[in-house]
């Protein structure tokens, strides 16, 4: 043992301070590179890379495995099956300005290459589809039927070509009796009303601008309504019946309302107002289409600020499911009653009045209700095309706001800067932890894994509130740290140090290390320097 040990420290003694440095320099570079991949980790995924291989790998070698775990271990797609679970359990709603594939979301990917719609969104599209738009009785119909098909195809040229398949099945012979020649028949050609579902199909997918699409909403609609006044008549007959018409209503309110939008896009604004207001007293009871939020958006562009305030008064209740547009539109009108004069330096020596006082209060609500809005209205964050789904209160909601509202905004002078003065104060109202809520009810905790499903994987997603960062980061961070300054310190004062470690490397492998103190070391330090030792006082001599 004695043997052993004086062989350790003889070694130790010949190590140079060039050793140390280049150890301590190692070291400080191996734990960056790990720093650096931890925090490129953790910005794409929200984890630690070492957190995750520790509770997925050695935790089971540890004993700690539970059921769900090992139930999760036994497929190869367990993560992706945890992250499906969590979004199912966000409610993601249709977006109600979501544009039209092959007019803006078609050309987009012509233009960038990038597709700015995910492989879920388009699932949730294929999904609403075939809820509104097909029925039990379809089989009935053969054109229905390929309709019903057609929903189902991933390849968006199999949906068009079985759009242009069912608009060919359009003819039908019926055999009529001829009352006055009771012994001879004749044959009738009848025309069968054209598949109002293909139409919408070809609307939605194969036109390339949006004049081509209103064409095709409006053969739909001639279409459509005969399928409706039909189905209206036979409502009571029975259950078939029933679906049929519950098919038929849904139909023609979409083909109404994307008639609406396509007029909003080709600058007939007032055209589109009057289409959204017939349609909403037409069928009152179908708000889940949530069409107020097309009215309010359309209203704002012709800057009837009346008419946006008694739509607001409507539709800004309680027992409702807020929206960002909502929030911030009632937001936008109190802010435009004081934003002109607004001044940061003079609100903050004079108060603010009531009206300024009424603005901040509606935006804290409005950033409550929804935070990611802000950074696009202020452009600190770049906008992308909004998904077809959104999730309320998260990402995906706050850039189908913003990509249309943000005009808006602007053309309120003075409202942006009451916004950006504002904004974040409202974090401070809200109690620790952020997830409690002061307005609202909790903010979700699944909103950033719904939203990086429906957002593009090119869009950094806005999460809130901010995940701590990992221990592991923080500890490569100051293992990072400490061995740079190690490093430093060692090449700028090679003998201290080497003296030091020297020292360090005795009292550790020494018998006496249990009994070492701080004054041991420094004794030690001062013999290898050979510092005298400093006078004793007189008062306190042992």
């Amino acid at each position: 043992m004695f043997g052993t040990e004086s062989s350790l420290s003889m070694f130790l003694n010949t190590l140079t301070p060039k050793f140390y440095v280049a150890l301590t320099g190692t070291s400080s570079l191996i734990s960056g590179l790990i720093l650096i991949f931890e925090w490129w980790y953790f910005r794409k995924y929200g984890t630690s890379f070492i957190e995750q291989v520790s509770v997925s790998h050695l935790r089971p070698l540890l004993g700690g495995v539970d059921n769900n775990s090992s139930n999760n271990s036994n497929s190869s797609n367990g993560d992706s099956d945890s992250n499906r679970q969590s979004v199912s359990e966000c409610k993601v709603w249709r977006n109600p300005l979501n544009l039209f594939r092959g007019a803006e979301y078609n050309r987009y990917t012509w233009v960038t290459g990038r597709e700015p719609l995910t492989y879920y969104d388009m699932n949730l599209s294929a999904q609403d589809h075939q809820t509104f738009f097909t029925c039990d009785s379809d089989h009935l119909r053969p054109a229905d039927a390929i309709m019903q098909k057609a929903w189902r195809e991933r390849n968006p040229q199999a949906r068009i070509s079985a759009a242009h398949e069912a608009l060919e099945i359009n003819e039908i012979r019926s055999r009529v009796e001829v009352p006055l020649i009771a012994s001879s028949t004749i044959w009738e050609i009848k025309l069968l009303p054209k598949c109002a579902t293909a139409y919408i199909l070809l609307a939605e997918e194969e036109a390339t601008t949006i004049a081509e699409a209103e064409k095709l909403f409006k053969q739909a609609l001639k279409a459509g309504d005969g399928c409706y006044r039909r189905s209206q008549q036979l409502q009571h007959h029975g259950s078939q019946y029933e679906a049929q018409h519950r098919r038929d209503t849904n139909v023609l309110v979409y083909i109404k309302r994307r008639l609406a939008m396509c007029a909003r896009r080709l600058g007939r604004t007032r055209e589109a107002v009057k289409m959204m207001r017939d349609l909403m007293k037409e069928f009152p009871l179908l708000s889940m289409f949530n069409i107020h939020e097309n009215l309010l958006e359309a209203l704002l562009e012709l800057q009837a600020y009346a008419d946006v305030q008694a739509v607001l008064a409507k539709y800004d209740d309680i027992s409702l499911p807020k929206s960002a547009t909502i929030c911030y539109t009632a937001a936008l009108l109190k802010a435009r009653a004081v934003s002109d004069k607004f001044s940061p330096e003079a609100a903050s020596r004079r108060g603010l009045s009531t009206a300024e006082m009424n603005a901040v209060e509606a935006i804290h609500r409005a950033v409550e209700f929804n935070p990611h809005v802000p950074k696009y209205l202020l452009e600190m964050k770049s906008l992308i095309l909004p998904p077809e789904h959104i999730l309320k209160r998260g990402d995906s909601e706050a850039i189908a706001y913003a990509f249309f509202h943000l005009a808006h905004w602007k053309r309120v002078e003075g409202a942006l800067n009451l916004l950006h003065c504002t904004w974040e104060g409202t974090f401070r109202m809200i109690p620790y932890p952020l997830e409690k809520g002061h307005l609202f009810y909790p903010y979700p905790i699944c909103t950033e894994t719904a939203d990086r499903e429906l957002l593009p994987s090119f869009h950094e997603v806005s999460v809130y509130p901010k995940k701590e960062l990992p221990f592991f980061i923080l500890f490569t961070a100051g293992l990072c740290s400490f061995t740079a300054m190690l490093a430093l310190l060692t090449h700028q004062f090679p003998e201290l140090m080497g003296v030091f470690a020297k020292a360090m490397i005795d009292i550790f492998c020494s018998a006496e290390f249990r009994d070492w103190n701080c004054k041991s070391i420094l004794m030690r330090v001062e013999e290898e320097l050979e510092i005298p030792p400093a006078p004793q006082s007189q008062h306190f001599q042992t």
